[in-house]
């Protein structure tokens, strides 16, 4: 297991682990992307992913977005200073570019094979990086719990909407809100207005007419996993990821799979995720 620290070409370093194969040089990697403050200890079936993975001799990387915490210090690699990062002022366009830090590593290291995943909103980052580059040596992706990013946002209420608008058209954009976005995200009004006004991420949905340009535009197969109590679906997680899969090139090819009694993070199904996983990773021949 190998602690990782990756700049982004903005020089914001992003860290993430390498459970890589005891036995030999492995020639697949599962890149698995963060969501909103989905660290080690909100997420712990990492840990179950990458110790299965890497002892079947498949590589595993646990790639912290600049959201895994509610606040990162660290220090950007092209001005020297010190800076605080988080879900308290991401900008979700710097999506690409974290994604590709973790790619670009991957690439470096030689695998032959890169799969994309993605759990929540690191889900809906993938979506909206595939959507937008269509790179062969990305052979498939898998979406854990996808965020229904309408069920989310469904609790900001018109004050703090409008307060938010209010700090914005004062020319405090980036200061904090005097109020946890959702109950939970202490943020700055720039990213709460993401958030609330203008999400790029806002790709998937349980309603079939919605938009769903970014999953149309995604070429490669994959899988998508959901656990059958997840609370973000409207009680119906099965027809939110068939759903989903109605809109995409290549539904007939992949795989729903249901973990079945529990939630967004697979409390309690932490080892049956992870061996789900495997067993997925097996058919598709790595």
């Amino acid at each position: 297991m190998e602690k990782l620290a990756l700049p982004t070409k903005r020089g914001s370093v992003l860290t993430g682990v390498l459970f890589d194969s005891p036995t030999k040089k492995a020639s697949t990697v599962v890149i698995a992307i963060t969501g909103i403050h989905g660290n080690f200890y909100s997420n712990p079936f990492y840990v179950n992913i990458g110790n299965t993975l890497s002892k079947a001799g498949i590589d595993f990387i646990y790639a912290q977005t600049a959201d895994a915490f509610g606040e990162m210090l660290t220090v950007n690699v092209k001005t020297g200073q010190e800076e605080l990062i988080g879900s308290w002022n991401e900008d979700f366009n710097n999506t690409d570019e974290d994604i590709e830090a973790y790619l670009g590593y991957a690439y470096q290291k030689g695998y032959q094979n890169i799969i994309l995943a993605g759990h929540s909103l690191g889900a809906n980052k993938v979506i909206y990086y595939l959507s937008r580059h269509h790179d062969p040596r990305i052979k498939h992706f898998i979406f854990l719990s996808p965020a229904n990013l309408e069920h989310l946002t469904s609790v900001v209420t018109e004050e703090e909407k409008q307060a938010i608008l209010e700090q914005r058209h004062q020319g405090n954009g980036n200061k904090r809100m005097s109020f946890n976005l959702l109950g939970w995200i202490p943020g700055t009004a720039n990213t709460d207005y993401q958030w609330v006004f203008d999400n790029i991420l806002n790709n998937v949905h349980v309603e079939p007419d919605k938009d769903f340009s970014q999953i149309a535009a995604i070429d490669q197969t994959g899988a998508m996993i959901i656990g059958t109590y997840d609370r973000f679906t409207y009680g119906d997680p099965t027809n939110f990821l068939q759903n989903i899969n109605n809109h995409m090139k290549t539904a007939k090819q992949n795989k729903l799979i249901y973990i079945p009694k529990t939630g967004h993070t697979y409390q309690q199904k932490e080892q049956q995720l992870a061996n789900q996983l495997l067993k997925l990773l097996k058919e598709w021949g790595y």
